[in-house]
């Protein structure tokens, strides 16, 4: 009996091999209609490069075999149902149709199509067809749209990972659904979806799914405190809240989840002290805070944890020392407590735990030596802008697995041979600067050899001598030294970006072509003298050049202007004369041109328009002799165009083309000589001044920063520039060392404009500084101008303006400085808000103004402005019109003879003191 049932079992093994594991053995299990539907699923897309280096699984799918047999396919081994597709990292490009022969393929239960190319395709409501599905994955697929309600259908879904889909939007109701009808669901990742429309009760029924082991809601656009209901989740090992809106305190009921490993809580807006609840969590392994609002020490309870492998409190307002004795972190290897407001030392204990890999000290307030460092496990240590002190201890030298090392902006003294810096031959980033009394001592006639260093930054350490170096280095930082003399070959060919800035550089030797892998050099701030040679063109490869801030003078190199690579050229300050070079090529790629106070003169080069990315150009104070460069207006990307303190002259032409300068934000042409009306044209179209730049939330500023991207063969990093301006805001010259984005400003001032001030100049919202002073503009002020909700600055005086100040100026509630002396105004000057912090000045020289805060006080008929009728009145002068008709007519010509003798001779400053101007203001022309 016993052996008939074995032959049984036998023979029912090789009569039915589906009972195996593997379906791939019986080659009548696959169903045709759904080989069909997966031949033509796979025909639906075009096949790129897999996303892993393997073979791509659908090359196995050939009609007439076995799809079951195929891999990435996984059939029911009794009913020969697909079940099972997985095609992650596939490399499918396409768009995933309503129509696709996937969805009907019902009786599946995983499918997984993550990192595939999907783009255009749209969350499609067939998916709730799958209802037999236990595990979805669709992220990085860059399907978008609604999440549709169909999602609920699949009530036996454990795994949903909806990860990397910015595109994806999620109801209220559509979520509230999911997670009440999926009872088993454990595994819920949903991260950089947009979650912004949900509610608290939507998170709440999340929180409430006590099978969750898993839960990532990263940039999720989550808002609000953290929902109490989170603590009921005492399964979740992972949990991420990163990247959201979350604000409030970290709630103390995060001790109830006792099993979590992995938590991640930065890049929010939470505020208060952590709570020190965080000893029961004993097998938390990693843990992010960074990049909130934290105050307050850091709690005991988080240094005993002993699971512990990657803490991250970065970027936080953390104070207090660090306790002195660490009992747990005997795993931990990365630890990041940089940009806070920590004091005190470092603890010994800190600097000898085993497993240490990686330690971000920086940019706090810590203070003392640095003791001796027994973490030979080492790779990254960052201990830059704090206030230690005392010796660089020698047990660094020991730690033979460095690669960066940063002890920048201290007050480290002592000496260092730069010979010892050799024996860390991992070292990539070696940054030493601004340690004003460290003194490294270079031995003479050695050439030190670094094989791996990239960065070396030895900036402000007075260094009087530079050795040769033997590496690879992409980039050198020696500014703010006491460097001298020659600039040599050996050294423009040490580093592909090359910092010699603010030392005492007199000369440059010829060029040699040995030089031309250099891509960025900055010389600004030297006593460099004389002409420029041409061979600087040998530097071929140059992106970045700042000689600014020197003295040489002669012609600039005709060849600079066909650098192939250029796109920053800064010589601003110094000696320069002669025309600009014309002859600037249609394969441009300069993005600013600096070439403010030097004596150039002549016309603009016409070629300047093949600049297609020229965002920056800059010829302040030049000695410029040409009608306004109409042609720039074409240049898309241009934001900052200074050509004040020049001898431009003419009309302002208009051409013909619909967005004249759409990215412009600077537009400065004061102290010119120009003429003719205000150029309605440009203040109309001047969209970017349009759009009003929002504050971040921390009320950070950002700055207009000129990247300089990796090259082609990744070997070297981003350079950051910032353009620097001068202007003349809030009545004050100024240099802006940083452009802020959200300064926008207009500057037609100490010209020869007339006419009225067109309306249309109440649409640029964006505009901080508006300054129209000093021309011979006529009527009155435009109403429109209180439009500009954002200015700050606005100078209309020394003109010749009409009328009555408009009283909706008052609700200008960021006006800081205001001028309207020296023109026609009169009537009644507005009371409130903002122009009740005004002075005098703001008004002086208009006789028929009154009211706080000048002295003369409005009569009746003051609150108006005086009409025609009235001023000729035989009872208000006592006679008739024709004798004051005949006297006017007199004085008229009179007066019209002596004013075009005035401007002949440039008004000298007793005519302009016996009309009420104010002299300092007048002689100073150039502001």
């Amino acid at each position: 009996m016993e052996k008939c049932l074995l032959l049984s079992l036998i023979l029912l093994f090789f009569h039915f091999p589906s009972f195996s594991s593997s379906s791939s053995f019986n080659s009548s299990l696959c169903h045709h209609d759904e080989s069909f539907a997966l031949l033509q699923f796979k025909s639906s897309f075009t096949i790129d490069t897999p996303c892993v280096k393997s073979p791509m699984k659908t090359a196995t799918w050939k009609n007439g075999t076995d799809c079951c047999s195929w891999h990435g396919v996984t059939c029911d081994t009794v009913s020969g149902h697909v079940i099972g597709l997985n095609l992650g990292c596939e490399g499918f490009q396409g768009i995933l149709h309503p129509n696709s022969t996937l969805f009907n393929i019902v009786h599946l239960q995983t499918l997984n199509l993550s990192n595939n190319g999907f783009y255009g395709s749209y969350f499609d409501s067939k998916f709730g067809r799958f209802t037999s599905l236990t595990h979805l994955d669709l992220s990085n697929t860059h399907v978008g749209g609604e999440i549709p309600s169909q999602i609920s259908y699949l009530s036996k879904l454990q795994s949903l990972h909806l990860s990397g889909h910015y595109e994806l939007v999620w109801k209220e109701t559509t979520l509230k659904r999911l997670v009440q009808n999926a009872t088993s669901l454990r595994e819920l990742f949903l991260d950089y979806s947009d979650m912004s429309s949900l509610r608290h009760n939507s998170m709440d029924a999340i929180f409430n799914q006590s099978s969750l082991i898993s839960l990532d809601l990263t940039d999720c656009e989550l808002q609000g405190p953290i929902p109490p209901s989170f603590s009921n989740l005492t399964r979740l090992t992972f949990l991420s809240l990163a990247q959201n809106n979350l604000n409030g305190s970290i709630p103390s009921s995060f001790s109830n989840l006792q099993n979590l490993i992995h938590l991640y809580l930065s890049g929010n807006s939470l505020s208060g002290q952590i709570p020190d609840v965080f000893g029961r969590m004993t097998k938390l392994q990693v843990f992010y805070l960074a990049s909130n609002k934290l105050e307050g020490q850091i709690p005991s309870s988080l240094f005993n944890l002993n699971q512990l492998v990657d803490l991250d409190c970065a970027y936080n307002k953390l104070e207090g020392p660090l306790h002195n004795k660490i009992a747990g972190f005997q795993k931990l290897i990365y630890l990041r407590l940089n940009d806070n407001l920590l004091n005190g030392t470092i603890p010994s204990s800190l600097l000898s735990l085993p497993s240490l890999v990686l330690l971000y000290l920086s940019n706090n307030r810590l203070t003392g030596p640095i003791s001796e460092i027994s973490s030979y496990s080492l790779e990254y240590l960052s201990l830059c802008n704090n206030k230690l002190q005392g010796d660089i201890p020698n047990s660094i030298f020991n730690l033979a697995n460095l690669i960066t090392l940063c002890l920048s902006s201290n007050n480290l003294s002592g000496v260092v041979n730069f010979q010892d810096f050799t024996k860390l031959q991992k070292l990539d980033s070696l940054s030493l600067s601004h340690n004003s009394q460290l003194s490294l001592n270079f031995e003479y006639n050695v050439t030190y050899h670094f094989s791996q260093l990239t960065k070396l930054d030895l900036s402000s350490l007075s260094l009087t001598e530079f050795p040769k170096l033997l590496g690879k280095l992409e980039s050198l930082d020696l500014s703010n030294n006491k460097l001298n003399g020659t600039v040599s070959n050996w050294l423009l060919e040490t580093s592909r970006s090359l910092n010699l800035s603010q030392n005492l550089f007199t000369s440059i030797d010829q060029i040699s072509r040995n030089s031309d892998q250099l891509g960025d050099l900055d010389l600004s701030f030297n006593l460099l003298v004389g002409n420029l040679s041409v061979s600087i063109c040998n530097l071929s490869s140059l992106e970045f050049l700042n000689l600014g801030h020197n003295n040489f003078t002669g012609n600039i190199p005709q060849c600079l202007a066909n650098l192939p690579s250029l796109q920053i050229l800064d010589l601003q300050m110094n000696n320069f004369y002669g025309t600009l070079p014309n002859n600037f090529s249609k394969s441009s790629k300069l993005i600013t041109l600096n070439l403010n106070d030097n004596q150039l003169e002549g016309y603009f080069p016409k070629s300047l328009s093949h600049c297609e990315n020229l965002q920056v150009l800059n010829l302040r104070n030049n000695k410029m002799e040409d009608k306004f460069p109409v042609w720039l207006q074409t240049l898309q990307y241009l934001k900052v165009l200074v050509l004040r303190d020049n001898k431009l002259h003419g009309h302002i032409a208009n051409l013909k083309i619909r967005h004249p300068f759409p990215s412009l934000v600077i537009f400065d042409i004061s102290s010119n000589n120009f003429t003719g009306p205000l150029p309605k044209a440009y203040l109309k179209y001047f969209e970017a001044m349009k759009k009003v730049t929002q504050v971040k939330d921390d009320d950070s500023l950002l700055y207009m920063e000129m990247m300089l991207s990796y090259r082609a063969d990744n070997t070297k990093g981003n350079v950051s520039y910032y353009d620097s301006v001068t202007v003349t805001t809030k009545g004050i010259k100024m240099t802006l060392t940083k452009i802020p984005t959200m300064f926008v400003s207009i500057d037609f001032s100490r010209n020869k404009f007339n006419g009225g001030i067109p309306n249309d100049i109440g649409e640029l919202h964006a505009l901080k500084g508006l300054n129209l002073s000093h021309n011979r503009l006529t009527g009155p002020i435009p109403q429109s101008i209180q439009n500009l909700t954002n200015l700050e600055s606005l100078d209309l005086s020394s003109n010749m303006l009409t009328g009555m100040i408009p009283a909706e100026l008052t609700n200008l509630n960021s006006l800081e400085v205001l001028d309207l002396s020296n023109n026609h105004l009169v009537g009644e000057i507005p009371q409130g808000k903002q122009f009740n912090t005004f002075t005098n000045d703001s008004y002086k020289g208009n006789l028929g103004l009154c009211g706080l805060p000048l002295s003369k006080k409005c009569g009746p008929e003051q609150h108006s402005p005086p009409s025609a009728n009235n001023f000729w009145s035989e009872e208000k002068f006592g006679f008739g019109w024709k004798p004051v008709a005949i006297g006017y007519g007199c004085g008229f010509v009179f007066g019209i003879g002596l004013g075009y003798y005035m401007f002949l001779i440039g008004k000298p400053r007793w005519f302009v003191m016996i009309f009420g101007g104010h002299p300092k203001r007048r002689v100073n022309r150039r502001t």
